[in-house]
């Protein structure tokens, strides 16, 4: 048979191999085969083994062990642990083995007892194991003592019943049965405290002699492995001192001088030697304080490190961690092997030796470490550099000594690994800056150098960017130089070539052109010779086709032609920033303020609630606000332009009527249509809430209304930002106001849509998407994507941030303009008209082609796709508010008749469906029901 099945080619043809032979041991079964029973039984294990089932065959277990010859007996226990397992009941027809049987049968119980028995069975023959503890065999104790292990995680109430006979078997003179025995106690002193002092306060002294005189024991043929006397029993005896020491300050005096010992003569060139070592230094990790012992650990952990086997430096690292925290100047010794082991081929080794070095520095070495990892990450492989920035980034913020330091050490890792750098760390880097006054000047020159040479790394080009914007002036006239740095010459044309640069290189994402333009236009005002040339690189991106640069393009062109007098205000230099709030953000210490856009809201006239800029966010790229909030658009306004600014005026108009959710959805999607509101009002230019709102007309008038729009204005005084105060056109009502609804929500984000229509375009709806983050964690690079069928047409504003703070302390807000192409269009062309009043052809006619999908969910789990491609569909209004939806498509014979109460039921709530396909009827009540797309005129 094995020769048949390693002859197989294909898994089709070792199939049909085993089908065979089981079909064959099946029919031997049958026919009750007691010549060839153990022959078919070793068949089933092999079968077995390949994965193929072989349940049938249990029972021939049994009877090989009931059969009286010791071969058939051997191959029955056998299969006994390989076929069955402790779930099977049939188990408990083998307990009596234990009894009544020679030695030899009751050492293969024992085996298969150990394997395979269940909590019932340990209960039933504990006693039967206890006594055999004790037989005169020693191959039988030692058997009965593993098989105990078995029995004390099965049921760990019996584990009183074996402490006697388990420290009993710790003065065995036979290896075999005293490694069992060690075991057994090991697992007794995890399992019940009462056993560990037991053994502790009996059982110490003499495990501490059995290790010293295995220790220096002569050479033992039987015993010795590398020249080291048993080392199995090394190990075992060491794991058993860890748990005896742990908590206890006499054992662990009693233990210290053979640990020394052992650690001291044990030879560390093989690998048995190595293991016990290794052993001897968890347990003097372990066990009570003894400075000299832990010192010697740490010391055979340094020695491990310059293995060559990786393991072995591997774990040897792993202990080092641990050991940090007990001993950390002892660590500190072996620092210089630990940074060679950073520079190691092996990719785990990097890693953990890196994690090592992290918790080595301190105030006093943080100078020559980061030194050496910077050096390293000039050399160091691309996939381990973000590893490798991240911590050298840390470590420098962490224990920098001084400011001029921070920004020496940030700068070598811009220019060496500056696209691995995350966004937090050039921020911070951005704040330490601004706050060292005296350093503006140095810092610039710094950069510029470093331009020179590192100019594709793309934090780097930001820094650098953002700099000369803020301090260029200081970079040509060499302001703020130091004794350490050489003057250099950089002309005003030259500054502004490193940032055409920038905003040139095909590399450069949104975010640095961005900043890009902004040091354009600052350097517009601090180079007023450059001007010109300035505002020439700055109309190139007026025809982008990236929104947000277009945007700037235009509006800083607008600010250097036309608004030379107030230039120079809008772009001073950025204020001083908080630099220990936003090292409190970083670390979480400050509440509210976990991310960037955790800021007041300000209402702009278009209805948009936009975050406050804070003052980490120096880029401008989600908000043109001003880096200080107040607590009024006004107050708002006349910070960021330094004038006064009064309400234009103020809100009036009556009570709102109140709407159903049917109406308001009826409304949104055209299907009736609002009033025009009758009062007027002036708008406050920061105010979204201008309009009085009139009723949505009641679902009753669906057929008769006409749709119409009206809209009426004042005129009230609109501040132009750029051109100061002048006649604004005449502001719009917007019309009537929409509840508000949540259109998704879960344990992670909440996504709410407001929704609001201009007068005289009732078939465009503005929705304006606010999303909130209910974790914990900063959501970042954020993107909201959407789609509609073909007979709408969608325009997406770009989102008001790329980041969703934590918490929901903050939102990130977007608006979608989506205009209906069908609004107003109508299928009846009538009002409360039944079936039998429109004829088949008006019908057909009147129906445009589009598909429907629906997606039904039975009860009992069935999915069911119903696809209706150009159908017949009616559409029936009956004065008791149920709608009937009647379906027939023309390729497939399926019907389905859906009957709800709102429009709301019929995508969210429980509908029954009657579907007849092929003359089957079957009526099911589903759970949900999913439109996938609707009637286009809605």
């Amino acid at each position: 048979m094995i020769r048949a099945i390693r002859a197989c080619k294909t898994a089709a043809e070792e199939r049909a191999v085993v089908r065979k032979e089981c079909a064959a041991i099946r029919a031997a079964i049958n026919e009750n085969d007691t010549d060839y029973r153990h022959r078919n039984l070793a068949k089933l294990m092999f079968i077995h083994m390949l994965g193929y089932p072989t349940h049938f065959g249990q029972m021939e277990c049994l009877k090989l062990i009931a059969s009286p010859g010791f071969p058939e007996k051997r191959i029955g226990y056998l299969g006994l642990m390989l076929l069955l397992d402790e779930r099977q009941e049939v188990l408990m027809l083998v307990t009596n083995s234990l009894k009544q049987y020679p030695v030899y049968i009751v050492g293969l119980a024992l085996c298969a007892l150990g394997n395979i028995c269940s909590a019932e069975m340990a209960r039933d023959l504990a006693p039967e194991v206890e006594r055999l503890l004790q037989f005169r065999d020693p191959n039988i104790r030692k058997k009965a003592a593993l098989c105990s292990i078995r029995i004390l995680k099965k049921v760990p109430d019996l584990a009183e019943n074996f402490i006697n006979p388990a420290t009993a078997l710790l003065r065995e003179k036979h290896h075999g049965v005293l490694i069992t025995g060690v075991q057994l106690c090991t697992d007794l002193c995890k399992i019940s405290t009462e056993a560990l002092e037991n053994i502790r306060k009996k059982c110490t002294d003499g495990l501490v002699r059995t290790l010293k005189d295995l220790a220096n024991s002569p050479y033992s043929p039987e015993y010795d492995i590398a020249g080291i006397t048993d080392p199995f029993l090394h190990i075992r005896l060491l794991k058993l001192l860890r748990v005896l020491g742990e908590g206890d300050a006499d054992a662990s005096d009693s233990m210290n001088d053979i640990l020394a010992q052992v650690a001291t003569k044990t030879e560390s060139n093989k690998v048995a030697g190595n293991a016990i070592l290794y052993e001897c230094v968890q347990t003097i990790m372990s066990i009570e304080d003894n400075g000299g012992l832990r010192v010697l650990a740490i010391n055979i952990l340094g020695r491990f490190l310059s293995n060559r086997d990786n393991n072995i430096r591997y774990v040897a690292l792993n202990m080092l961690m641990k050991a940090v925290t007990a001993d950390g100047q002892a660590v500190q010794r072996h620092r210089a092997t630990i940074l060679e082991c950073v520079k190691d081929s092996d990719a785990s080794i990097r890693k953990r030796a890196l994690e090592l070095v992290y918790v080595l520095v301190n105030d006093t070495n943080v100078k020559p470490l980061a030194k050496e990892l910077i050096d390293y990450l000039e050399v160091s492989d691309q996939d381990f550099r973000a590893d490798l920035t991240a911590k050298i980034c840390s470590i420098v913020a962490k224990f920098s000594p001084e400011k001029i330091w921070y920004i020496d050490q940030m700068l070598k890792v811009l220019s060496e690994a500056g696209n691995f750098v995350k966004d937090e760390v050039w921020y911070a880097l951005i704040v330490v800056i601004t706050n060292a006054s005296e350093l503006h000047g140095y810092t610039v020159r710094a950069l510029y150098r470093a331009f020179q040479t590192s100019a594709e790394q793309e934090t780097l080009v930001r820094v650098t960017v953002w700099c000369i914007g803020e301090y260029g002036d200081m970079l040509v006239h060499n302001v703020g130089m130091l004794d350490i740095e050489d003057p250099i010459t950089v002309t005003e044309s030259d500054a502004v070539d490193i940032v055409e640069i920038a905003i040139n290189r095909h590399a450069s994402d949104l975010t640095t052109k961005a900043m890009a333009l902004v040091a354009l236009l600052k350097l517009s005002s601090r180079f007023p010779s450059c001007s010109e040339r300035i505002r020439e690189i700055i109309v190139q991106f007026k025809g982008s086709f990236v929104l947000e640069l277009q945007q700037r393009a235009i509006e800083f062109n607008a600010i250097i032609a036309k608004h030379q007098n107030i230039r120079s205000t809008l772009v001073e230099r950025m204020p001083v920033l908080d630099e220990a709030a936003f090292i409190g953000r970083r670390a979480g210490s400050l509440p509210g303020a976990a991310s960037t856009t955790t800021v007041p809201s300000v209402s702009l006239p278009n209805g948009v609630a936009k975050p406050v800029a804070p003052l980490v966010d120096l880029l401008d790229l989600s908000s043109d606000d001003a880096p200080a909030p107040s607590s009024s658009g006004g107050d708002f306004l006349q910070d960021l332009l330094g004038v006064d600014l009064a309400p234009a005026s103020q809100q009036s108009g009556a009570g709102q009527a109140s709407k159903s959710g049917n109406d308001v959805l009826l409304d949104l999607l055209s299907i009736g249509s609002a009033s025009a509101p009758t009062s007027s009002s002036t708008v406050d230019i920061l105010s979204s809430d201008s309009s009085n709102k009139a009723p949505v007309l009641p679902l009753d008038d669906l057929s008769s209304v006409s749709l119409s729009s009206k809209a009426s204005s004042n005129a009230a005084p609109m501040m132009d930002l750029l051109d100061g105060f002048a006649p604004s056109p005449p502001t719009e009502n917007n019309g009537p106001v929409y509840p508000s609804i949540t259109a998704f929500e879960s344990n992670s984000l909440r996504l709410t849509f407001n929704f609001s229509k201009q007068p005289g375009n009732p078939q465009t709806t503005v929705i304006q998407a606010t999303f909130t983050n209910l974790t914990s964690n900063t959501y970042t690079d954020f993107v909201f994507q959407a789609a509609v069928p073909k007979f709408l047409q969608l325009h997406l504003d770009p989102a008001s941030s790329s980041t969703l703070p934590a918490a929901g302390n903050g939102s990130i807000t977007q608006n979608l303009k989506i205009t209906n192409s069908q609004h107003g269009k109508t299928i009846f062309g009538v009002g409360h008209s039944t079936l039998s009043e429109i004829g088949h052809n008006d019908l057909d006619s009147s129906i445009p082609s589009f598909s429907l999908f629906v997606l039904c969910e039975y009860d009992y789990g069935v999915h069911l796709l119903i696809l209706f491609p150009k159908t017949f569909m009616w559409f029936m209004y009956i004065s008791t508010k149920i709608f009937v939806y009647e379906c027939q498509s023309q390729i497939l014979p399926l019907k389905a008749s859906f009957r709800c109460r709102s429009i709301e039921e019929i995508v969210c709530s429980k509908l029954y469906a009657t579907l007849n396909m092929q003359n089957y009827v079957v009526q099911r009540k589903f759970i949900r029901v999913k439109v996938c797309d609707v009637w286009p005129q809605y």
